[in-house]
């Protein structure tokens, strides 16, 4: 059995990013770990009309009756098993990440759990992936982020492509979402790979919802 997943959502707008990665997985059968901020439930609410008020229920309404498990860990609950080396994991991924929280990896802050979980990763030499979404960037946000490519965190900008001819908001979260998997070397045909047909496509992954 495949070890769980860490996901972290923070306050970066994107929300659509995370929740699309975690409703995939579970999809899939993947069990998650969920780390959500305060600031990060803010814009669950903002962007997609969550009820942050009931947070538990609310995870539940999404996520529940799906083939994988998922924990959710209270942003302060900084005794939580991911924060534990001990606790094995096959990674991380904040999605998106926030130049605070970013800021707070690179300088091992652990100030709360998601960046606890994050430095634990690190000194695991567990697979880290960051989705950082911010524009511009001044030479702070890119500074923090070369440290972190240096030691081997994957850095994944929100940046959408249309090679794959994107004709929906949904394919272009699913592009990114793609890419992501790629670095968890999950397969998945979320978007058209150069090359590729979308009858290829479509016959390699029949299973794709519209």
């Amino acid at each position: 059995m495949s070890k769980p997943w860490v996901i972290g959502i923070t306050g970066a707008s994107g929300a659509a990013y995370g929740v699309r990665l975690c409703k995939f997985l579970l999809d899939r059968g993947y069990d998650l770990h969920l780390l959500i901020t305060d600031a990060g439930w803010r814009v669950l609410k903002e962007e997609l009309g969550w009820d942050v008020t009931k947070r538990k229920e609310t995870l539940e309404s999404h996520f529940g009756g799906l083939a994988g498990k998922y924990t959710y860990n209270p942003i302060q609950d900084i005794g939580a098993s991911t924060a534990s080396g001990s606790f094995r994991t096959s990674g991380m991924v904040i999605i998106p990440c926030s130049m605070g929280t970013l800021s707070g990896i690179a300088h091992g802050a652990s100030d709360n759990l998601l960046e606890r979980t994050a430095d634990v990763m690190l000194k695991e030499g567990r697979t880290l992936i960051i989705v950082p979404r911010e524009t511009p960037l001044h030479t702070i946000h890119l500074e923090n982020m070369l440290k972190l490519s240096r030691m081997g965190v994957r850095i994944i900008p929100a940046m959408p492509a249309f090679y794959q001819g994107p004709q929906t908001l949904n394919d272009m979260v699913d592009f990114l979402v793609g890419k992501v998997l790629d670095n968890m070397d999950i397969d998945h045909e979320l978007y058209r790979r150069w090359g590729m047909t979308d009858e290829q496509r479509e016959q390699t992954d029949p299973h794709r919802p519209d």
